[in-house]
């Protein structure tokens, strides 16, 4: 059977999001949803971050708080123009005019004033996703807004083809506001052929990201675009519990990585997350976003449970065909460090309690050291912009 560049990296279902009437135990339901945060998730930042566990709660609180004071300065209408993360775990948010950046200072948070900015970065970006759209850049693997170095940031395999030059040519004409990077890995969506596993379909295996309603109460499985290409009859271990009714993933075209399957009567998605053991399940309690430099965790059925940061999002990247088929270009995309593997496709990705998207692709060749921390990168289609696109909304813990 023909692999299709689609089926090459499908991922396994996040345990925890999988059918709870045949996967989440009474037992393992009620396990830790006490917790304010994931205990692997804890101990892979403190890891990472060289302090205590409890230091690193303290962190992932004044994280949440930092955000709800962004949330309030933008319900405000303060002239903000996007925030990240440092490295300290401050947020520094880019400050419109000097009576922003007071009432920045004013509600505890850091206010930077860039040269360039989300908006005109954003603008750039648009361009460039327009130039990719006439000309797949081949050799091009990423291109993406990064705040914190106040740049669009382009990351290159090879800059020998004619597209990926006159692509380059474009980036570099706006100077200072766009970073190249070379030596970059070629990228592929994440699949594995393999019968059964979680979720199965047509002799692949995929995952199962989130559950979420529309208005009239019908259940949805949110999920990768790619995984349900030809939306297909979607089952686990044998038994049918949804069918694909929708992606905007086309191999050879410009996509964006997200799509939805109806759940069959009687059958559930969990709202808890699945760690594979590493401590339990994760509650779901909302979707609200993570700023860049964020904390995020992912359930996949390759690499279990991976953590690290959130790193940026607008992302647009360049997925190669491992067969030699055409390109595809994907839109839309965060991108984080957290390791992913061939398999772990529309897995679960949640920071605190927030869930936060479903795996996309990531470098081809990368593999994962079997840690909660193993050292990497992937891609991950945003939760909440797949919500909004197909009007539904999340179910929660």
């Amino acid at each position: 059977m023909t692999v299709r560049v689609s089926r090459n990296i499908l991922a396994a279902a996040a345990a925890g999001a999988l059918l709870s009437v045949t996967v989440v135990t009474g037992a393992q339901a009620g396990e830790r949803t006490a917790e304010r945060y994931d205990p692997a998730m804890v101990k892979a930042l403190a890891t990472s971050l060289g302090v205590s566990e409890t230091a690193a709660v303290d962190r992932l609180d004044r994280q949440a708080d930092q955000q709800a004071e962004l949330s309030e300065l933008d319900r405000q209408g303060v002239a903000t123009d996007g925030a990240f993360f440092d490295r300290a775990g401050t947020l520094v948010v880019n400050a419109a005019d000097a009576r922003a950046g007071q009432r920045i200072k004013d509600a505890g948070l850091t206010p930077r004033v860039a040269e360039h900015g989300q908006a005109a970065l954003d603008r750039i970006k648009a361009e460039l996703d327009s130039k990719a759209l006439r000309q797949t850049p081949a050799g091009v693997t990423a291109w993406s807004v990064d705040l914190a170095s106040d740049t669009v940031t382009v990351e290159v395999n090879s800059a020998k083809s004619a597209a990926a030059k006159s692509f380059l040519k474009a980036a570099r004409a706006h100077g200072d506001a766009v970073r190249v990077v070379e030596g970059k890995e070629k990228l592929s969506t994440q699949a594995v052929v393999t019968p059964g596993d979680e979720m199965s379909f047509n002799g692949y295996v995929c995952s199962v990201g989130y559950g979420a309603r529309d208005a009239a109460g019908r259940q949805y499985l949110v999920t990768a675009g790619h995984c349900i290409e030809d939306l297909p009859v979607l089952s686990y271990k044998g038994t049918r519990f949804a069918k694909g009714t929708s992606t905007r993933f086309a191999v050879g075209s410009r996509s964006v990585d997200m799509g939805i399957a109806a759940v069959d009567s009687g059958n559930s998605i969990a709202t808890q997350v699945g760690t594979y053991g590493s401590a339990g399940t994760v509650a779901v309690q909302g979707s609200k976003r993570a700023s860049s430099g964020a904390a995020l965790c992912k359930s996949g059925r390759t690499t279990f449970w991976t953590c690290g940061k959130v790193n940026s999002y607008n992302v647009t990247v360049t997925y190669s065909d491992a067969n030699g088929g055409p390109n595809t270009v994907v839109t839309g995309l965060g991108s984080s460090s957290v390791c992913t593997q061939g398999g772990d496709s529309g897995g679960a990705y949640i920071s605190g309690n927030q869930a936060q998207g479903m795996t996309s692709g990531g470098p081809s060749a990368q593999r994962c050291t079997g840690s909660v921390n193993s050292p990497g990168s992937s891609y991950f289609q945003p939760l909440d912009d797949a919500l909004s696109y197909y009007g539904l909304t999340l179910n929660t813990n």
